[in-house]
């Protein structure tokens, strides 16, 4: 038997997921997040789940991880000091950026400036120059190098990036570079060239994503290796990969070389989990609510294919980088609600409690009122979760919300119920973000909860969305670390094309990918994927000749041969119009290719759960009164693991399990699927 072991470090849990790839079964654990060394954390939850399971950690034979550790690293300034070098005459790349200020008017009055990854006393320019064909104008001037080198070393630069002009058609001045690096400079400062990261034109979006990976790499590097030694002492043998920013896994060695790729490591493992419960349970349009302490992340998934994006965005970093397009709001259990004294109204978020103190009712030394203590006082969160193991301080709570019930003069449960209503309508501004305004139809598509508080927003969401069912998948709090446990392989290459499509033909472009595509694939074997597991397809940057942004289209050597040029065009001014509701009679430019290989992906099962006659009786825990619909109501609550297969849920209704608790609202049903889904969905009038 072979193991499949799933980890996802967030700041307050370490969440792990074991999988047997033979029969489903899999086991959970939670274990709390060691932000000082987060490998000790894992290493305590490793144990944990294989004494539970009764597995050595030798019979796991994967170890797929998603991390915040590059995130972290760029969201805390602790990225590591970058020296850059450029082609002469364009030292300042870094600081003259793109002339964009986030905000509305006049921001750029009050907007601090970020200051650049790599310092404009750390960068320095070296004569040598290729021109836009890629031929050399004039060659590197190597004494000029070494002397560039010998200062940046003297200054105690920690990572270099190399972005010279044009190189993204021919690299060769780079790579020397690089070789004289390694000379100068030793093994223990690593190098990135900006031909290898991110072969495309734009030379500040190529410069920043280069530099944006140096800076972090020296990070990445020692917490990958130090993960992977103490690993290796537990007795595990299996292979270790991360997950890319794009729902791909990546070979840890990988991840060392190039982790700009997963700088979104962490909410792509919810969106890939939401993936496999979707194609499990014969759900193929989802919109994802992941819902944590502090945030919720949204994403839409169509056709059981997830929408991503060209761009990375951490903070203000914005890289050139595939990513899962997820948006993120500042909704969670750890919000705190406060009302203003200048508007009176009452307002949830951004600020979070967080683990420390938290919110009252978890008795750790909170003071004020927070998302989960509105859904303590309405009784949507049980104080006594789980047969008592779990014990919540309802009466602390009361104390906390009632400071926002006097201040907006008005009685508690109404002030609760307020407090729920704005953090349920700030998720759905959020999937509204990734739907509506992505020209989707939410009726079109299910809403699923997960994470430790998704469950209980999921059906108040739907309702707000109109997209049904809501669905509660299972294992919802440790969805992250399945997702990183089922997904597969993957990787990609970008080279520019920048051609108007009426000068190119398909043999032109065939002969581009074919190439692309034999260096992905040589990538994915040489990471021990068998040939005949690995597939790929292409990805096609087109815009209108004079548009600045370009809209990617994927497509395929048989969509190639099948529609060539005409249809691929076609395609891309229908998604333009959808996109932004107008066509242009301008003529189109193709603008980037990128070739993706990807492994198989695992055919790993979800257990079937035993049917059940659809009476859910014997999962009751007990009666239970909550308020809903401006009154008191009658509810009762289960226990998640004794329900079965057709079990019928009426509302209102609380379930509860080991990660999370999800609520039924009234007027709505819940049945249990064949695979342990909570599809709820509104009662039929008449």
């Amino acid at each position: 038997m072979t193991y499949r072991l799933g980890v996802d470090v967030g700041g307050t849990f370490t969440d792990l997921l074991l999988f047997d790839e033979e029969t489903g079964n899999f086991w959970r654990h939670k274990t709390p997040s060691t932000p000082h060394d987060s490998s000790e954390g894992i290493l305590n939850g490793v144990q944990a789940i294989t004494a539970e399971a009764g597995v050595a950690a030798k019979d796991i034979a994967y170890f797929l991880h998603g991390t915040t550790v590059a995130t972290n690293a760029v969201l805390e300034g602790k990225g590591s000091r970058v020296g850059l070098i450029v082609t002469e005459g364009y030292r300042d790349v870094m600081q003259i950026a793109r002339s964009f200020v986030p905000g509305g008017l006049a921001a750029w009055i009050v907007w601090p400036k970020p200051q650049p990854l790599a310092a404009l006393e750390d960068t320095v320019e070296v004569p040598g120059r290729m021109d836009a064909d890629g031929k050399e104008v004039r060659p590197l001037d190597e004494d000029a190098i070494r002397a560039a080198l010998g200062k940046l070393k003297g200054q105690g630069i920690e990572a270099l990036t190399v972005s010279l002009m044009n190189a993204y058609v021919n690299g060769a001045h780079e790579k020397r570079i690089g070789e004289i690096a390694a000379e100068v400079l030793g093994d223990s400062i690593p190098v990135s060239l900006s031909h290898e990261v991110l072969p495309e034109m734009q030379e500040y979006e190529r410069t920043l994503s280069t530099v944006a990976n140096a800076a972090v790499r020296p990070v990445v590097g020692k917490y990958v290796s130090n993960l992977r030694n103490r690993l290796e002492e537990e007795g595990l043998q299996g292979k270790l990969s991360l997950l890319r920013s794009d729902g791909g896994l990546m070979s840890s060695q990988k991840a060392e070389e190039h982790p700009v790729n997963i700088l979104m490591s962490g909410p792509a493992g919810g969106v890939t989990g939401a993936l496999w419960v979707g194609k499990n349970a014969g759900i193929k349009n989802i919109l994802t609510l992941d819902v944590g302490g502090t945030s919720t992340d949204v994403a839409l998934i169509e056709g059981l294919e997830p929408r991503r994006q060209r761009t990375t965005e951490v903070g203000h970093l914005s890289v050139r980088a595939s990513a899962l397009d997820v948006k993120t709001v500042g909704a969670g259990g750890g919000s705190i609600a406060h009302v203003p004294e200048l508007t009176k109204a009452l307002r949830v978020g951004p600020e979070s409690a967080g683990a420390v103190p938290g919110p009252v009712a978890y008795n750790k030394g909170g003071t004020l009122p927070t998302v989960t203590d509105a859904n303590v006082v309405l009784g949507y969160l049980p104080e006594d979760l789980l047969g008592g193991t779990f014990k919540l301080d309802r009466e602390g709570a009361k104390k906390a919300v009632q400071t926002i019930a006097d201040a907006l003069g008005i009685d508690l449960m109404a002030a609760a119920r307020g407090i729920i209503d704005i953090v349920n309508e700030n998720m759905f501004g959020a999937l509204r973000m990734i739907s509506v305004q992505q020209g989707y139809d939410p009726r079109d598509f299910a809403v699923m909860g997960f994470g430790g508080a998704g469950p209980l927003h999921v059906n108040a969401v739907a309702k707000l969305m109109g997209s049904w069912p809501a669905v509660s998948p299972v294992s919802p709090g440790v969805l992250c670390a399945l997702g990183d446990a089922t997904t597969r392989m993957r990787t990609e290459t970008a080279r520019s094309f920048s051609k108007l499509a009426k000068d190119t033909s398909v043999a032109d472009l065939k002969a581009v990918l074919d190439e692309m595509a034999q260096q992905t694939r040589s990538e994915l074997l040489n990471d021990g994927i068998p040939a005949e597991d690995i597939t790929s397809e292409f990805e096609v940057d087109i815009r209108y000749a004079g548009q600045a942004f370009e809209v990617p289209l994927t497509i395929s050597q048989d969509i190639l041969d099948k529609d060539g040029i005409e249809g691929i065009l076609k395609r891309f001014d229908d998604e333009h119009r959808r996109l932004f509701t107008f066509n242009m009679d301008t003529p189109h430019e193709i603008v980037n290719l990128r070739a993706v290989a990807m492994g198989q992906a695992p055919a790993l099962p979800a257990a079937e759960l035993k049917k059940g006659n659809g009476d859910p009786s014997a999962a009751k825990i007990r009666d239970h009164t909550l308020w809903m619909d401006g009154r008191e109501q009658a509810a009762v609550i289960y226990d998640r693991a004794k329900l079965l297969q057709g079990d019928i849920i009426p509302g209102p209704a609380i379930i509860t399990e080991m990660d999370s608790t999800t609520l039924v609202e009234s007027g709505c049903t819940a049945t249990v699927d064949h695979v342990g889904n909570i599809l709820i969905n509104p009662n039929q009038e008449g």
